[in-house]
């Protein structure tokens, strides 16, 4: 996955338009974009927008329920999980234990729904409290459903009492700079992708854009989006390009034709393992992404 697109689940206008958006995945959300008193019918509205037009989409659906200290989680879970959908968001996860009690319920609702065991998978936003950036190790094992790491500022900015999350010139104040990197490197040490959080004023696609080019720079695979319009430059900027693509290939060949030794040498360029690793990691990524065929080289 590249694009994760946020649609309001109580409204069938804008999932519409967000099933059609070309994103890699669809989140349908219950949480913050839907207020207290129209959570019940959301829940409605959005299980029977999945069920009846899931294949309008080439999208993974997830959806984003409560967090689980609400109290709202079972219900959104027994309305959302006969739909079928492919993950389960979940906010303000406080580390791999809640991942753990979220599976347990999974387990049962998909039963009770005709569903495999393990169906349905979980992405966890693990920094939108101050136990949850602590507890970033803890993913690690935690469960064989977890599809990826992500992080949230704005719900941080309120449990630490922050005014802001960016400083005049729109970069991440240091906390919040923390965050984003413990979040990368616990989806490394639990090796599952890591998502980049949003990017709150679509109308500044330049910024957007500058964003999307540091994140894919930095090992993020993935980022999500508040906006339609988002997703044409998420998908382009964690797309490999031809350039790296091609270079990748030629450092895993040369690896592969001199029986995996320490070190090769591409075009004048001298290769060690590390290189090998980051060479495969971006050819898996082309081909998730249909740019590189699946025959090719590991």
């Amino acid at each position: 996955m590249r694009s994760l697109l946020f649609v309001p689940g109580n409204s069938d206008r804008k999932l519409e338009r967000g099933f059609a958006a070309g994103a890699d995945v669809v989140i349908v959300d219950l949480e913050d974009s839907v207020s207290p008193s129209d959570k019940v019918a959301a829940r409605r509205i959005a299980a029977d927008f999945i069920a009846d037009r899931r294949h309008q989409t080439d999208a993974s659906v997830y959806v984003r329920v409560n967090d689980l200290s609400t109290g709202l989680t079972d219900a959104d879970l027994a309305e959302i999980v006969p739909a079928r959908p492919d993950g389960i968001m979940l906010p303000k996860s406080n580390g791999g234990q809640d991942v753990q009690l979220l599976s347990a319920k999974l387990r049962v609702y998909e039963a009770e729904a005709g569903l495999p065991d393990g169906a349905i998978a979980i992405l966890p936003i693990i920094t939108e409290t101050a136990e949850g950036v602590f507890a970033a190790r803890s993913y690690a094992g935690a469960s064989k459903r977890l599809a990826g790491l992500t992080w949230g500022a704005e719900d941080l900015s309120a449990a630490i009492g922050a005014r802001a999350a960016r400083d005049e010139a729109g970069r991440y104040t240091p906390v919040f700079q923390l965050a984003r990197s413990v979040t990368l490197l616990a989806a490394a040490a639990a090796n599952v992708a890591a998502v980049d959080t949003v990017f709150p004023n679509f109308r500044d696609m330049a910024g957007f854009q500058a964003e999307c080019t540091e994140a894919e720079r930095d090992g993020f695979t993935a980022k999500m989006a508040i906006h339609p319009d988002q997703v044409p430059i998420i998908n382009a900027a964690f797309t490999p390009s031809p350039e790296a693509i091609e270079r990748s290939a030629a450092i895993v060949a040369a690896f592969a034709a001199a029986n995996n030794p320490g070190v090769v040498a591409v075009d004048g360029k001298m290769y060690d393992r590390p290189h090998l690793r980051l060479a495969e990691r971006l050819l898996a990524r082309a081909r998730a992404a249909g740019v590189y065929p699946s025959q090719g080289p590991v």
